[in-house]
């Protein structure tokens, strides 16, 4: 796999992602160079090449003169993932503070610029995982790593045989499910604190019904315009930016939650 621009390419470089050569523009080889001082510092191979050759390997067209080979991208698992969320437990002004896990499952996401946006949005808001599905659905690659802007570097991702089994095993772990998708509750009021799971459907046709059903509620963006949806990754930062608003302590305190199986 290739990681292309300099912002990228540096985030690699920092997070021990296995590099094996680093691609330069020759042009930059004389002059003081964040990515060759880095690259150096950790024993990296550079090879520097004209740009006409960087063009031509480039996947993404927006290589800045930094492309760097690395082996595929390497997937965590769950277990990951809480041994992430768990590590965020600890003392705050001299009092034990504790991190309810926070989880975003994806139904089906196929275009790389949505699953890269999301990926960025997630990492910004201190999200501590991402279930992808193996089947129909878009897997990391080079156009996700460069919209990511660096992000998918800080980002644990798991990728899962059943989205279902999933949701299964996040519940035994004490988190609430919500499906984000039309015919829901209003987001805005709904207590969304504590340890929790969204869902986040595909461009075109949400989120399964099979699995909906499966999840503890449907939360549903209000929506006043003629347009009916919202572009994935969009309606993903509205909600999980609405979660990182309640946890600060704005939550609609007087909801209760009640765990049941949904029914259509």
């Amino acid at each position: 796999m290739q990681i292309e621009g300099k912002n990228q390419v540096i985030e690699a470089i920092k997070n021990d992602v296995t590099i094996n050569k680093i691609l330069i523009d020759k042009n930059f080889a004389t002059r003081r160079d964040d990515v060759i001082n880095l690259a150096k510092k950790n024993k990296l191979k550079i090879e520097f090449l004209p740009k006409k050759v960087l063009d031509e390997k480039s996947l993404t067209g927006h290589h800045q003169g930094y492309i760097a080979e690395t082996v595929e991208f390497e997937y965590s698992s769950i277990d990951e993932i809480f041994e992430y969320a768990n590590s965020k437990n600890g003392e705050k002004d001299g009092k034990f503070a504790k991190h309810d896990p926070f989880v975003v499952l994806l139904d089906g996401i196929e275009d790389p610029h949505n699953l890269g946006a999301i990926i960025r949005t997630c990492e910004c808001a201190g999200v501590d995982g991402i279930v992808l599905p193996k089947m129909r659905a878009c897997q990391v690659n080079e156009t996700v790593v460069r919209t990511s802007a660096g992000a998918i570097s800080h980002m644990k991702i798991a990728r899962v045989a059943n989205l279902k089994t999933a949701i299964d095993e996040l519940k035994e772990r004490g988190l609430w499910i919500y499906a984000c998708e039309l015919g829901g509750a209003d987001l805005f009021g709904q207590n969304l604190t504590g340890p929790i799971g969204i869902v986040i459907g595909s461009e075109g046709n949400g989120i399964k019904q099979s699995l909906r059903t499966y999840c503890d509620g449907v939360v549903t963006l209000p929506q006043l315009g003629s347009v009916n949806s919202l572009n994935a990754s969009v309606s993903a930062g509205i909600v999980i930016y609405e979660i990182l608003r309640q946890r600060a302590g704005e939550a609609p305190k007087f909801l209760t939650r009640t765990r049941t199986n949904l029914s259509f």
